[in-house]
């Protein structure tokens, strides 16, 4: 049997056509001739994701995304999946976005849920949430630390104008001065210190010989020490008590007038007497002085002693 030419022309269009929708529907990641399942997700962003990215059931890939749209005027966005592997779940499963690294986009994870009599028909809406991938946590982390690192930088540029305003042409000489002044102090103490050690060098057998003076007065000191330890300071403060109440007892006896030396210091008539008997002393020192024959005389002869000078007025 011989088909004419527009048969086969009508034939293999038709091949054609469908092998091009089996085609499509296969880069969309849409196989025709499988009974797999269509489920929705709706989605406030879907950054990263794309038609035909894999759906995953605890990191095994069971489907993938076959379309995104949005789902009204919102912006909310409407993402359709298809699961192929024969798996239940709830239909309270959660449907979330994850990834989204430097490299890979997004992927759709099914984080099943287990509830007799609720398993997810074909048709059904997922609940959904949107996992931080590593962009989100980086720049979440990095978002802080920028702007700690610009306060930083602020504070550095206000402290750098602070510092030239005060390092002015006259603090840098001033300081320049401060310099030069310390390292000639420096100099300075550098040849005292060299001084003092040749002082030091010189006199090391004096310093010796202080130092076992030291020593030997330290011991000498701890001797006294033991000594005073020994002694009965008891029977010694009450010999001094004893001799201070003889001492207040003789004083009182002299303030009273009892005894001869309280009747010196307390009797005018005593001090009259030794004040008169002092002057007539006096006045016989010198009338001997003055006439020293009247008092001794030699004479071989018998020569009578020469006239008498009388003692002067002023001891009267």
């Amino acid at each position: 049997m011989k088909y004419s030419k527009e048969v086969k022309t009508a034939l293999l269009a038709i091949i054609a056509i469908i092998l091009l929708i089996f085609g499509y529907s296969f880069l969309k990641g849409k196989n025709l001739l499988d009974s797999s399942k269509t489920f929705y997700a709706v989605y406030a962003d879907v950054e990263g994701l794309s038609v035909s990215s894999p759906v995953t059931i605890n990191g095994l890939k069971v489907g993938s995304v076959t379309s995104i749209d949005f789902l009204d005027t919102s912006g909310l966005l409407l993402v359709t999946f298809t699961i192929d592997k024969e798996f239940p779940f709830s239909k309270n499963s959660i449907a979330q976005l994850y990834g989204g690294g430097l490299i890979g986009g997004k992927s759709v994870a099914i984080l099943p849920e287990y509830e007799p009599g609720q398993i997810a028909q074909s048709g059904d809406t997922l609940p959904s949430n949107i996992e931080e991938g590593l962009l989100e946590l980086v720049n979440n982390r990095l978002t802080p630390l920028q702007e700690k690192v610009e306060q930083a930088v602020e504070s550095a540029d206000s402290l750098i104008n602070s510092l030239n305003k005060v390092l002015n042409e006259d603090t840098r000489h001033n300081i320049k001065s401060s310099f030069e002044d310390l390292s000639i102090t420096i100099a300075s103490l550098k040849s005292s210190a060299q001084t003092i050690n040749g002082v030091l060098d010189e006199n090391s057998g004096k310093l010796d010989r202080t130092f076992t003076n030291l020593d030997e007065m330290s011991a000498n000191l701890n001797s006294f020490s033991d000594t005073l330890a020994t002694v009965n300071l008891n029977d010694m403060i009450r010999d001094m008590e004893k001799v201070v109440a003889d001492l207040e007892s003789t004083t009182d006896k002299i303030n009273n007038g009892d005894g001869t030396l309280g009747k010196m210091m307390n009797d005018p008539a005593v001090y009259n007497n030794l004040d008169r008997a002092t002057k007539q002393l006096e006045e016989l020192l010198q009338d001997i002085k003055l006439n020293p024959k009247r008092y001794v005389h030699f004479s071989v002869f018998g020569k009578r002693p020469g006239p008498y000078n009388p003692p002067s007025d002023s001891l009267k």
